[in-house]
């Protein structure tokens, strides 16, 4: 096993160019993310989560050219964490040192977890999610994030999820002009710039050095204050000393705690493992999922141990490094590198940036995450995919993050068993000629001449039900229900020749079929079963089994012939 998932120094330039590159976009976002989910003063630690977890995942984990760092998902959960800790009477202010420790308690223990579904080797599970509950959570991160930045972005203080944020802004909608102003500036730069110039400086970083100067400029305290308007809050003083040590503190609030981990291990790791899959699809490699989420784990624990923020597989970050040459764990190595060298130069420049010009980041941000494509149009794609991906939208923003991928997953699910459910059903034919509730064979299943013979010198007695492809639980009570409609006949034979896979439902619905006609004085025989179907029906006892349809309907005739006759 590789000691570095991917190293080597043959891409040197490479690697270099494209850890710089995602260094630049991933400042401003770093930042954003930060402020987005600790609040006022937060920014720096946004940053403080870029380098740890960056440099971390990259060496321990298990896709190449993939760039972490905090992420949409990640800091709405850290968010999330705040107002519940809040709401129970924690000061929410990071200068009183309160809640810092708490929320990193949480961190260390959704990194934990993280290494846990590594080590278990869930990987290959966590990207087995359907697609529709991935746009509906996806898209729902997009609203809240769009949500908890209209505060910031028109100078209103808010705190809380959404619902609280809204009724804020409804109670007390006073817009710091000097904050609009600034946010306008950025929204502009973010969606305007020409294409010849964010191929070289990303627009995130372009409105950072543009607005944050003009800012100064143009609402510097001084002259707000001379013109009896409200100051622009800025990030604020960075703490000194940089990266540091932070001990988890559990205290009595250790149950909300576990939770929030929970939800950060999974988040972190459905983000972590669909970047993963991106970085696939571009640089024609294969990661290693297990690898990768024991790697963002022990990353996220770290960033926790070190004030930092957690984060996971950034897909714009990823894919900028792989374009701009980046390909092994170096590249993301360089990328941490780069915004530590910033991070210990820059603190003081950092302190002045605006959070309206954070704002209006993170609402292009959101607007970006926001799965527009198949929002816009799975309702003409089916109905049913489209309520499970709104679905899933409502309950990520208005109720909890988890509760809405889990409820999401289980509605999914349920939806494609009644789907599979009915295409193995379609493949299921009865013979009983002349018979009550008998049906035609399709041409696909017409009998062989031999076997088409015996089955009519048995008439109405033999009901010959046809079973087809891998029978699961939901085929089940389906095979039940169409048995119970057929009642006219004295020898039943289940053929399942043409079934490579039963569940332990339907092994339990054929089993209870058998024992039934064989309780009202009738034959039963399963023929046709081999190899594992005939292993799982000899395990669980069932009686009659015969190896082929024609053995069946010879034996099937020999009973019926035994009756006809009768006692000598």
């Amino acid at each position: 096993m590789e000691l570095i998932h991917g190293f080597h120094l043959r891409n040197l330039r490479g690697d270099l160019l494209g850890g710089l590159t995602a260094a630049v976009v991933a400042l401003p976002l770093s930042l954003a993310f930060g402020n987005a989910a600790l609040g006022p003063g937060g920014a720096i630690y946004g940053l403080y989560g870029a380098v740890v977890v960056g440099f971390v995942a990259a060496l321990l984990g298990g896709t190449p050219a993939q760039v972490s760092g905090p992420t949409g998902p990640m800091s709405v959960t850290v968010a999330g964490v705040v107002s519940s800790l809040a709401a129970v009477g924690v000061s929410r202010e990071l200068a009183a040192g309160e809640i810092l420790p708490l929320v990193m308690a949480a961190v260390v223990l959704g990194g934990l977890v993280q290494v846990l579904f590594g080590v278990l080797r869930l990987g290959r599970y966590i990207t087995l999610v359907p697609y529709s509950v991935v746009s509906g959570f996806m898209s729902g991160i997009g609203v809240i994030i769009l949500v908890l930045q209209i505060g910031p972005f028109l100078g209103i203080s808010t705190r809380g999820g959404v619902v609280e944020s809204l009724r804020t802004l409804a109670l007390s909608f006073q817009p710091n002009g000097a904050a609009l102003a600034v946010g306008l500036m950025t929204l502009a730069i973010v969606f305007l710039s020409p294409r010849r110039i964010t191929r070289w400086l990303p627009s995130p970083l372009l409105a950072l050095l543009i607005v944050s100067p003009l800012s100064l400029l143009l609402f510097a305290d001084a002259r707000l204050e001379a013109m009896n308007l409200a100051p622009l809050a800025r990030i604020g003083a960075i703490p000194e000393g940089g990266l540091r040590i932070t001990l988890p503190a559990w205290g009595q609030h250790w149950p909300d705690l576990m939770r929030a981990g929970l939800v950060l291990a999974v988040l972190g790791s459905i983000d972590s493992l669909l970047t993963s899959l991106v970085a696939d699809n571009i640089s024609q490699t294969r990661h290693d999922s297990d690898r990768e989420l024991i790697g963002q784990g022990l990353a996220n624990s770290c960033a926790g141990l070190l004030s930092g923020l957690p984060g996971a597989g950034a897909t714009m970050r990823t894919v900028i490094n792989i374009k701009s040459g980046g390909s092994t764990p170096l590249s993301g190595m360089v990328h941490s590198l780069v915004l530590l060298v910033v991070l210990l130069g820059a603190g003081p420049l950092a302190a002045t940036i605006p959070t309206a010009l954070l704002a209006g980041i993170l609402i292009k941000v959101g607007i970006d995450i926001i799965d527009w494509g198949f929002l816009l149009r799975a309702h003409r794609l089916s109905m049913k995919t489209a309520v499970v991906m709104y679905g899933v939208l409502l309950m990520t923003v208005f109720w909890d993050l988890i509760w809405g991928v889990l409820v999401g997953v289980f509605v999914a699910n349920l939806l494609t068993i009644e789907s599979l459910t009915e295409t193995q059903l379609e493949g299921m034919a009865a013979d009983n000629p002349g018979g009550k509730g008998s049906q035609p064979p399709p041409a696909s299943m017409t009998l062989p001449a031999e076997e088409q013979e015996l089955l009519e010198q048995c008439g109405n007695d033999v009901m010959l039900f046809r079973l087809r492809g891998p029978l699961s639980f939901g085929a089940a009570r389906g095979i039940s229900e169409r048995m119970a409609l057929v009642r006219s006949y004295r020898v039943l034979i289940l053929d399942v020749s043409e079934v490579p896979r039963l569940g332990v439902t339907a092994t339990l619905a054929i089993e209870r079929m058998v024992e039934m006609a064989r309780s009202q004085g009738r034959s039963a025989y399963v023929a046709g079963a081999g190899g594992k179907v005939r292993e799982r029906l000899e395990r669980f006892g069932v009686h009659g089994i015969l190896a082929s349809r024609l053995s069946a309907l010879e034996a099937a005739h020999s009973d019926l012939t035994k009756v006809s006759a009768g006692p000598s």
